[in-house]
């Protein structure tokens, strides 16, 4: 069997500065905007020599819409705890706290973003 992963995300927004605003505080990083067309993205730091895939907030008009009924992200982190506790600072809400899914798994966390989405978090600690 081939192995599959992510190479790319996109993530649906209603409102592009309030989303960047809100990934930028809780990741403590600076998204880079990209107008593409129609197409409203911004893009997540990303160094295609590490892992894990790159990403991008996207306003689209009739293209995507935010929903936490979507597809489930998990961003990678050395501790939810540290994400968890800006979530609600910057506009999001947390779904579920931090919780273990086995001690040879680790932990995770779900929390709403600004626009709705429902997002997680996952650690080995």
């Amino acid at each position: 069997m081939r192995h599959v992963s992510v190479g790319w995300f996109e993530i649906p927004v209603e409102n592009m500065e309030r989303a960047m605003a809100f990934y930028e505080a809780v990741f403590d990083c600076k998204l880079d905007r990209h107008q593409m067309g129609p197409i409203d993205m911004a893009w997540f730091p990303w160094d295609e020599s590490k892992q894990g895939a790159g990403g991008s907030l996207v306003k689209a008009e009739g293209y995507y819409k935010p929903s936490a009924e979507g597809i489930k992200i998990y961003f990678s982190s050395e501790d939810v705890s540290v994400e968890l506790n800006k979530i609600e600072k910057a506009g999001g809400k947390i779904i579920q706290s931090k919780t273990e899914i086995a001690p040879n798994i680790g932990f995770m966390a779900l929390f709403h973003d600004c626009e709705g989405n429902e997002i997680a978090l996952h650690s080995n600690k």
